[in-house]
């Protein structure tokens, strides 16, 4: 065994995909102590994204006072790679669920803006392409309070412009786009997005992510009406027609503001983030890549990180296994192409007890250690 890659994704709520990562190092190095290990810190798109994307190339963390979802003033965090040129930037930190307390959570009220005061900032320092992270949002402005950020104004019947969350989406006619910013134009923007569902209707933004920020089934179907209503304006403003498109609903509608008024790419997180981070130079030449992420269930093959990681490898003909939490058996597991897929906790050991971090830790090495044998004589 010469060459081991290990990007397994965060175990969340107990281990960042680095904690995860160092402590597999630890266990595996006890049987095979020369062997080159390279730890990549990966993420599917949401949560983490900055801190993968920024930690393995080198880049600069960015702080700045924005707005939260209720336009009280926080600091938030963006990061910049690629020599200056390149933003990457999580909704959640300006935009996100947890800035907010239970009570305070009404997606007709939250707003994006914030959002949009992390890409102007960003345009000004010099930064002309974005990678955009979308998952935890509080919001479901469907983006309007990002690109009024940005120089956009939604105009009302009555030649007002609109400011606020979702409340305003049924009440725009118009969009004014003369104060944009020039530099603008001149960006590309990807933004990770692992959902399908469209902009409205029952599995749109409204009807499946509202709920969970705050909204009660009247403001579910105002939301929803709003939408609509973005959609046909967006239409003709720019002939953009959002109804088809997969995806538009991710955040509250911001995949498809994002689409309609930057002319963004939804791609998948996973592979996002691993082609920003040039993952197939990173494994080249492996003897093993490890992966994994806090649970393994029929979900982890279907867009998640590990599947990312193990399509990547897959095609330089590296053999890839996956370590979980736990593991939720099913037949597109067992044919999911992995070498070997191992469950990090003991059978029998509570939940509570197995997130505890220094017991996940001490699971994680004994793992690597059953694996590292296997492949001693390598």
């Amino acid at each position: 065994m010469k060459k081991v890659v290990i990007a397994i994704d965060s175990f969340k709520g107990s281990l960042s995909s680095y904690e995860v990562a160092e402590a597999f190092e630890q266990g595996f190095r006890s049987h095979h102590p020369t062997c080159d290990i390279r730890k990549v810190t990966i993420a599917d798109g949401g949560e983490g994204m900055v801190e993968a994307l920024v930690g393995t190339l080198g880049g600069v963390y960015i702080q700045v006072k924005v707005s939260n979802p209720l336009h009280r003033p926080i600091v938030a965090r963006y990061g910049i790679i690629d020599s200056g040129k390149t933003a990457v930037i999580e909704i959640a930190a300006a935009s996100g669920l947890s800035l907010l307390k239970a009570e305070e959570r009404n997606p007709l009220q939250t707003s994006t803006y914030g959002t949009g005061e992390l890409i102007a900032d960003a345009i000004r320092r010099g930064c002309r392409n974005f990678l955009i992270g979308l998952g935890g949002s509080a919001t479901n402005d469907a983006g309007t309070g990002l690109f009024r950020a940005l120089g956009y104004r939604f105009i009302a019947g009555t030649g007002e412009e609109l400011t606020g969350g979702g409340e305003i989406l049924e009440r725009i006619v118009d969009i004014d786009d003369r104060g944009v910013m020039p530099e603008l134009a001149e960006c590309r923007f990807k933004v990770a997005c692992d959902v399908t569902n469209r902009l409205f209707g029952l599995f749109g933004a409204a009807y499946i992510f509202a709920p969970q920020k705050g909204a009660d089934k009247e403001m579910v179907e105002q939301l929803d009406d709003g939408l609509r209503n973005f959609s046909r304006v967006v239409a003709g403003y720019n002939g953009t027609m959002l109804p088809l498109v997969d995806g538009a609903g991710a955040a509250g509608g911001v995949g498809g503001g994002m689409l309609a008024l930057a002319n963004a790419q939804l791609v998948r997180g996973i592979d996002l983030v691993l082609e920003a981070m040039h993952f197939d130079r990173i494994i080249e030449g492996s003897d093993l890549v490890i992966t994994g992420e806090g649970r393994i269930d029929s979900q982890t093959v279907m867009g998640k990180a590990p599947s990312g990681v193990l399509k990547a490898a897959t095609r330089q003909g590296i053999p890839t296994i996956a370590i979980g939490g736990g593991i939720e058996w099913c037949e597109d597991l067992r044919t999911s192409g992995f070498a070997a897929i191992e469950a990090v906790t003991p059978e029998g050991m509570p939940l509570d007890e197995a997130m505890r971090p220094e017991v996940a830790k001490a699971n994680i090495r004994l793992t690597a250690e059953r694996i590292a044998k296997r492949y001693i004589n390598q």
